[in-house]
C-alpha cells in the first residue's frame, strides 16, 4: 500500500485527508502539534479502514522538530508515496498592526516548511521515479490579501513550475486552492461559527474539497480550485481592476 504524510493532520482540511486516503487503503504518517489529537486521528481511520499509522508530533517553526519530519520524508527505506502540505494558520490583514514574529512564524509555516519538505520528498521520489505532492494553498492566492494571499501566491507558483519540471519525470505538484471552507481554521482566528462575515453561499465542505483536489491531483493538474463558483471567482480576479482585487481580498477575516 503506498504512504501518505499528511502536515497539519490534527485537524481541518488534514483530518479530511486523512480520512479520505485512509478509505483508499493508504497508510498514514500524521505530523502536527498536539500529539493527543493526532493519537485519535490515528486511532480513528486505523479502526475503521485497517491501515497503518504512525503519529509524528512537530511544530513546524521550531527548526529541530521540522528537521525530524524532513528526515522522514526523505527515508528511502521507508518512503513516502504522497506529501500533503497542509499545516497552516492566520492572521489578521492589517500587517502593519501584526506582531512582526506572528509574521514570520506565519511565513516559515506557509511558505519554508512546504519547500524544505518538497525538496526533501522529491530526492527521494525522483529516485524511484514516482510520486505526487499536494500543497494546500487557497483561493486567496491569486487576490491582494495581506502575508497570507502572498505566501499561497508564491505556494501556487512554485506548485507550477515545479509539476511541468518534475511530472515527467513521474513526480506530480498540485495546488490545492480552496476558498472559505467549514472547519475549525476561522474558529482559531477568535471568529466563532456564522461570524466570519462570508454569504453562505461562499462556503465549501471540507470533504468536497479535499476530495477534487486528490482527484485532480491523481490527473496531475498543477492547480486544482474546488466548485465551480470559486473556478468562475478565480477566472474573474484576473480582470478586476487591482483597487477592487484588493478590496475583495479585504472580506473576511
Amino acid at each position: 500500500m503506498p504512504t501518505a504524510l499528511i502536515t497539519g493532520a490534527s485537524s481541518g482540511l488534514g483530518v479530511e485527508f486523512a480520512r479520505n486516503l485512509a478509505a483508499t487503503g493508504a497508510d498514514l504518517v500524521l505530523v502536527g502539534r498536539d500529539r493527543d489529537a493526532l493519537d485519535a486521528v490515528a486511532e480513528e481511520v486505523r479502526s475503521r479502514h485497517g491501515i497503518r499509522t504512525e503519529v509524528l508530533p512537530a511544530d513546524l517553526v521550531k527548526p529541530d522538530e521540522l528537521a525530524r519530519v524532513e528526515a522522514r520524508v526523505a527515508d528511502r527505506e521507508h518512503p513516502i508515496d504522497l506529501l500533503v502540505n497542509n499545516a497552516g494558520f492566520g492572521l489578521p490583514l492589517d500587517f502593519a498592526a501584526n506582531d512582526i514574529d506572528d509574521e514570520v512564524r506565519h511565513l516559515r509555516v506557509h511558505i519554508e516548511a512546504p519547500m524544505r519538505l518538497m525538496h526533501a520528498a522529491l530526492g527521494a521520489m525522483l529516485a524511484r521515479g514516482r510520486g505526487r505532492i499536494v500543497n494546500v494553498a487557497s483561493v486567496a492566492g491569486f487576490i491582494p490579501r495581506s502575508t497570507y494571499g502572498a505566501c499561497k501566491g508564491w505556494l501556487i507558483g512554485f506548485s507550477r513550475w515545479a509539476n511541468g519540471y518534475y511530472g515527467p519525470r513521474g513526480v506530480t505538484v498540485t495546488a490545492v486552492c480552496p476558498g472559505y471552507t467549514h472547519t475549525n481554521f476561522h474558529e482559531r482566528l477568535g471568529l466563532p461559527p456564522g461570524q466570519e462575515g462570508i454569504p453562505a453561499w461562499m462556503w465549501l465542505d471540507a470533504r468536497t474539497v479535499v476530495a477534487e483536489g486528490l482527484r485532480d491531483a491523481a490527473r496531475g493538474k498543477p492547480v486544482s480550485v474546488p466548485s465551480l463558483r470559486y473556478k468562475l471567482l478565480v477566472g474573474l480576479t484576473r480582470v478586476l481592476p487591482p483597487t477592487l482585487a484588493a478590496r475583495v481580498g479585504e472580506k473576511g477575516r
